[in-house]
């Protein structure tokens, strides 16, 4: 099964040998988003909510290029620098999904790329 990969310019770029998606049959696996900005290649400023959202925005440009939406996405892996962030980035992505919910796991981490305070990857499933 070949790997094809997805590529929007409405998400940033790669900032490594990988890419923005890549899909294998009716799979989608998206790469890790950060909140950089996609038209000047750097991080956003501001709180956690006004990261998460750059990044879910980020995910959401993938994902269109992907021929699918958030109702697509079958998981989210969720990585904080700080669990106290916790709860206002779940406000953030019911914002952005509806049930049924995506599976997900959040997980806190020492750092992330460029400084970020948040990360997330997705798993989405399309016709």
């Amino acid at each position: 099964m070949p790997r094809i990969a997805i590529h929007s310019d409405s998400a940033p770029s790669a900032i490594g040998p990988y890419s923005q998606a890549v899909r294998m049959g009716n799979t989608v696996y998206f790469s890790g988003q950060v909140p950089l900005d996609p038209a000047k290649g750097e991080l956003v400023q501001g709180d956690i909510a006004t990261q998460t959202r750059r990044v879910f925005d980020n995910l959401k440009a993938v994902c269109t290029a992907a021929g699918g939406t958030f109702d697509d996405i079958a998981r989210v892996g969720i990585y904080l620098i700080d669990l106290k962030d916790f709860a206002e980035v779940n406000a953030v992505m019911a914002e952005y999904f509806t049930a049924p919910y995506p599976a997900r796991s959040t997980i806190e981490v020492k750092g992330l790329p460029r400084g970020a305070q948040v990360e997330i990857d997705a798993v989405m499933v399309v016709a």
